[in-house]
């Protein structure tokens, strides 16, 4: 994490002062394009099929992928058919809209959307596109939903239901705006967002995220013998939450490793661990699994909503015509 990044979430600083001027530029260019979206100056796509954006309003990983996960099986559950578009941070691909498949890469697609299609099986296209990347969704496959990963800015995109999530524990920060702090829109955008839900936390409107048992970086397999000790690497938003889970499992901490957010890792970054048991997430574990040592193990986690997220979430279903007769 940067310095301009650490002090987003520390007491006001000097870098925080003299980013100001950057965060007022900032403001007026968003406004004034959500206003133009507003009076119809600049026209959003409708797409065949309903959208719902699960986003947030702040930069950096607030644990949107696990709800996505739950989302698509609570979707799925009901009968529909479900597809999940993504920008695909981090990934390179030679063209665009991507259709993630089992041959695509991270390097191509960036690490959730494979983490999404490599657990759930469903249709994902990735691209900076949403436009293109619903239209080859609805050409491709037929779908009664189409899940947004991330784009609640991105307001060429028509929506039908809109998912905040919130950090419980970082929530925003300074609460600025970008550079100087890391909303992308200020809080006042939660007024009209269909559902605010937090990760973790007390709120009526939550998730937690509960683990599995330890699986193999290599395999997927379940480790067969207690672990007691290790390194925790990760390049995830929320590192203290991931590392936490690790030491009530009872495991010791030997170090603590932090990368950026989608940082792609290579063989070098854990030669200093020899063969020592190195600990991860999952979403950094697809994109080590081709390197990875038998001593390598990542934690998967589930998002489980509160029942006031389900029933709300349903209710909002029902109403935007999405499920008939919930």
């Amino acid at each position: 994490m940067s310095k301009i990044e650490q002090s987003w979430y520390k007491k006001f600083s000097l870098i925080t002062l003299l980013l100001l001027p950057l965060s007022g530029l900032f403001w007026l260019i968003s406004s004034l394009r959500t206003l133009c979206y507003k009076l119809g100056v600049l026209k959003s796509y409708q797409g065949a099929v309903p959208v719902i954006v699960v986003g947030n309003i702040s930069v950096g990983g607030n644990g949107k992928t696990p709800f996505v996960i739950w989302l698509v099986q609570h979707l799925q559950q009901k009968g529909l058919k479900v597809g999940v578009l993504s920008r695909g941070y981090g990934g390179k691909s030679d063209s665009y809209p991507l259709n993630v498949d089992k041959t695509v890469t991270c390097e191509q697609a960036g690490d959730e959307p494979v983490l999404i299609q490599r657990r759930l099986g469903c249709p994902v296209v990735v691209g900076p596109d949403r436009t293109q990347n619903i239209k080859m969704l609805c050409a491709q496959n037929k779908l009664d939903v189409i899940i947004s990963d991330d784009g609640m800015q991105h307001y060429k995109m028509a929506r039908s239901i809109e998912c905040c999530i919130v950090d419980s524990e970082r929530r925003f920060g300074n609460g600025l705006l970008m550079p100087a702090g890391p909303l992308r829109e200020t809080q006042k955008r939660l007024n009209a967002v269909d559902l605010v839900i937090e990760n973790g936390g007390e709120h009526e409107f939550n998730y937690q995220l509960q683990a599995s048992p330890l699986l193999l970086v290599a395999n997927g397999k379940q480790a067969q013998q207690p672990l007691l000790k290790g390194h925790a690497v990760s390049a995830i938003g929320n590192p203290k939450r991931f590392e936490r889970t690790l030491t009530a499992q009872g495991i010791e901490l030997l170090s603590t490793v932090h990368y950026r957010d989608h940082y792609a890792y290579s063989v070098t970054d854990f030669e200093k661990y020899n063969e020592e048991a190195v600990f991860m997430t999952e979403k950094d574990a697809v994109k080590c699994h081709t390197f990875a040592k038998p001593t390598w193990y990542f934690l998967p986690v589930d998002a489980k909503p509160s029942t006031a997220v389900i029933n709300k979430l349903n209710l909002l279903l029902k109403e935007k015509g999405i499920l008939d007769g919930l």
